[in-house]
């Protein structure tokens, strides 16, 4: 198991820990240069509307205003988007959304520029509203875009699915409605905006991909890349949420036409008004298997709500479309799916990237299955899993390991499931007989890297700098995931470099190569990739800049903790090194692609990490909650390359499975106006709220595997709905079908305590309401 003890020394502080626990490292947004400016932005009143005038006279009148800018103030292309450019940054005819942006404002002080907000006339003619996803596509549905309300529609198919249905002995139907969850990052969008003498911007903001802002803010502001430098953030988390721009563009726009700094900072109600979400989704299964178990027929419609712009909507879905088939082998599956435009908030990047939802709905659909059999839900996925030697999802060659197996068997064996046969639907003491436990559990595969056919470039530096110091140079972003502490445990592990001997220098579009996003599970990965490729020639031109220096033998040389080493004494210190050589600088780097699969399939994946989870809940009856008091995770994902980063990993996800299942929706009325306004009723796990947690790494692959560690950002996250829905299952005999769970269904159901009552006899399918 996965802690402190069992780590063998590797376990090792956070080299940002203790800056971060002592409040000595800043947020972005809590920056201050002198002459800086407050800027804030307008939002539609409306969430769908024409827009006839926007009238900022009165608003530039305002005395300490110094810049109101609309539309006609975008020197560039009036639109973003990462995959495709398609949020206006300003609107000018049309509001699709209550977070669509109108106007923006720089003033001396935040009162100012509220007051400034006030000012600003906007005539609306409302428009029809689409809040019904399922109503997208319908011929009288209102048309939010010229092309139509369907963004992408992502298509699979192998084999004959009705001649498949036709052979089946059980065949298991169902829609699963997933809820539009938030990020609640600790800090919300915002920067600091700096125009410099030279005409030159300079951004220090959250972000995941600092040169893909640079590129976005280059094409709206018309401006050079290498006029733009991004600086992006060590601690105000993501998890998908800053991956796509959001107050840039008007951080920036304002500061150049100010001439002054701008900071502008979301507070958390327009977060939540503006931010991304992720997708809420509507699946439909229908799945069928033999008299003996076997899988034969799978079909699945999903239905994705992207809200009122496309951000990656057409990429999570692919990803779903991929995940809803998962790690099991079919005769026959046929998997539709849709992501269609709404008036709703706008939908994008979150940590799981679809592969939540579709997890959620493919698990319970196999736990019905075994039901239906009366087979053992972890035994009925034995017989179908895939093996190694089998292709993907979708049918593409893929990396293989035996990921699947061993997660399995590591479950099977864990002492939570072996607990599983003696608290099957019981009370957890007889004083609170009201009290009912269940173990339920989960298994999955999930795609790293961003996928066939998208460009995913890596790479990275080493170099030795005047100082002395090893400098380890990416393109990459440190939000919160501990992205420094691997680097670094990776340079000490591969290299033999020391601590004190490494300056990691990340987040700086200035000084970086384009080492890719920091997303989909990829940059441990690719670290770790670099580093391999990097390390013969780092080695060799270090040793070999010692031998002339000392007029030794290279091969006599050995790099390791503080300079070169021979024969077990210190030859020369990295800096007495730096100090003496000669020539071109110590630098090496190297570019390469996240590995891919050959199948000519735009987003089919080629590395997975496996993972089956389990968990004990307690439900009360009384209350309708249900609450986790043990977990356990088994993942395999190759070699850890840093113990506490990977239990952090698996740890966080899971906190933000409990939402996702529990607690967390972001619910929209009718009229696509968000409910939930604030924290105050959008309840997010806690530490109150979270149980024991056994992580079972699993570092074993094939001999030959080039691959090195694969990423668990997202891994942890993916399998926990559905294994607390099977223990749910247990504990009261309902099954769930729509996320989170509502108390008021568990409530419903007519439970004796005192009297015993056959679990058959209380089995409850629960329908969305």
């Amino acid at each position: 198991m996965l802690n402190r003890t069992t780590s063998g020394g590797r376990w090792r502080k956070r080299p940002d820990g203790p800056d971060k626990v002592g409040g000595r490292l800043e947020y972005l947004t809590d920056m201050t240069v002198p002459g800086m400016l407050v800027g804030r932005v307008l939002r539609s009143s409306h969430p769908h509307a024409r827009i006839r005038s926007i009238n900022t006279a009165k608003a530039l009148g305002l005395a300490g205003v110094r810049a109101v800018i609309t539309h006609q103030d975008v020197p560039g292309l009036n639109r973003f988007g990462i995959a495709f450019p398609h949020q206006p940054v300003f609107c000018s005819d049309v509001a699709r959304y209550m977070g669509d942006a109108i106007a923006a404002v720089a003033a001396d002080s935040d009162d100012i520029a509220e007051q400034a907000l006030r000012l600003i006339e906007v005539d609306y003619e409302p428009l029809p509203v689409l809040s019904d996803p399922a109503l997208a596509l319908n011929g009288d549905a209102p048309l939010l875009h010229e092309d139509g309300n369907l963004l992408h529609r992502s298509e699979y198919k192998s084999g004959s699915p009705d001649e498949g249905f036709a052979k089946c002995t059980h065949i298991i139907e169902n829609t699963y409605f997933t809820p539009r969850q938030m990020h609640t990052y600790m800090e919300t969008e915002g920067g600091l905006f700096i125009p410099e003498a030279n005409g030159n911007l300079t951004v220090y903001s959250a972000t995941q991909h600092g040169l893909m802002d640079r590129m976005q803010l280059s094409r709206i502001l018309a401006k050079a890349e290498n006029e733009i430098r991004v600086i992006s953030s060590p601690i105000g988390g993501s998890f998908g949420g800053k991956d796509e721009l959001n107050v840039q563009p008007y951080g920036a726009l304002l500061a150049l036409k100010t001439g002054q700094p701008v900071r502008i900072h979301n507070s958390r109600m327009e977060s939540i008004r503006a931010g991304l979400k992720r997708h809420p989704m509507r699946i439909t299964m229908k799945t069928g298997i033999d008299a003996e178990g076997k899988l034969i027929a799978h079909r699945v419609h999903v239905l994705s709500d992207t809200g009122a712009y496309a951000t990656l909507g057409a990429e999570v879905l692919n990803f779903a479309v991929e995940h809803v088939i998962g790690p099991y082998l079919y005769e026959h599956v046929e998997v539709e799916g849709v992501s269609v435009y709404t008036n709703n908030g706008v939908s994008g990047e979150f940590r799981g990237f679809g592969g939540n939802q579709a997890i959620f709905a493919l698990e319970g659909q196999m736990d019905r299955l075994a039901d239906a059999i009366g087979m053992d839900p972890w035994e009925f996925r034995a017989l179908n899993l895939r093996r190694s030697g089998d292709p993907g999802p979708l049918g593409q060659p893929i990396v293989q390991t035996d990921g699947a197996k061993q997660v399995w068997e590591a479950l099977a064996n864990s002492a939570l499931w072996k607990e599983k046969q003696i608290c099957i639907g019981t009370a957890s003491s007889s004083d609170e007989p009201w009290i009912r436990t269940g173990i339920g559990a989960a298994i999955t595969m999930h795609g790293a890297g961003l996928g066939y056919g998208i460009p995913d470039p890596a790479g990275g530096i080493i170099r030795l700098a005047s100082d002395g110091k090893i400098e380890a140079v990416f393109g990459y972003e440190e939000f919160g995931q501990g992205l420094i502490a691997t680097l670094e445990q990776m340079l000490m592990e591969q290299f033999g470099f020391a601590p004190e001997d490494i300056r990691i220098i990340i987040g700086d579009t200035d000084v970086v190569p384009d080492s890719g996003s920091s997303t989909a599970s990829r940059a441990t990965s690719m670290m770790w990739m670099a580093l391999k490729r990097l390390h013969p020639d780092v080695n060799a031109a270090l040793k070999a800049s010692a031998a002339a220096i000392a007029g030794e033998a290279a091969d006599r040389l050995t790099v390791g903790a503080g300079g070169i080493w021979k024969d077990g004494q210190l030859l020369l210190t990295y800096g007495e090194l730096a100090a003496k050589h000669e020539g071109e600088p110590i630098s090496c780097s190297t570019t390469f692609s996240y590995p891919t699969t050959s199948e000519k399939r735009v987003g089919a994946h080629f590395l997975y990490t496996y993972a089956a989870a389990a968990v004990k809940v307690e439900v009360n009856t009384l209350t309708g909650r249900v609450r986790v008091v043990d977990q356990y995770q088994a993942i395999a994902a190759g070699p850890v390359a840093n113990p506490q980063g990977y239990l952090g990993q698996i740890e966080g996800g899971g906190a933000m499975a409990l939402g996702f299942t529990l607690s967390e929706d972001a619910v929209m009325d009718t009229g696509s106006r968000y409910r939930t306004l604030n924290m105050d009723t959008y309840l997010v796990p806690t530490i109150a709220d979270q149980s024991d947690v056994t992580v079972e790494a699993i570092e074993d692959l094939p001999e030959g595997d080039s691959y090195g560690p694969r990423g668990v950002g997202e891994i942890g996250s993916v399998t926990l709905a559905p294994a607390i829905c099977a223990a749910v299952y247990e504990a009261v005999g309902i099954r769930v079908q729509k996320l989170p769970i509502e108390p008021e269904m568990i409530q419903q159901m007519p439970f004796l305590t005192e009297e015993a009552v056959s679990k058959d006899d209380q089995q409850t399918e629960y329908q969305h309401g």
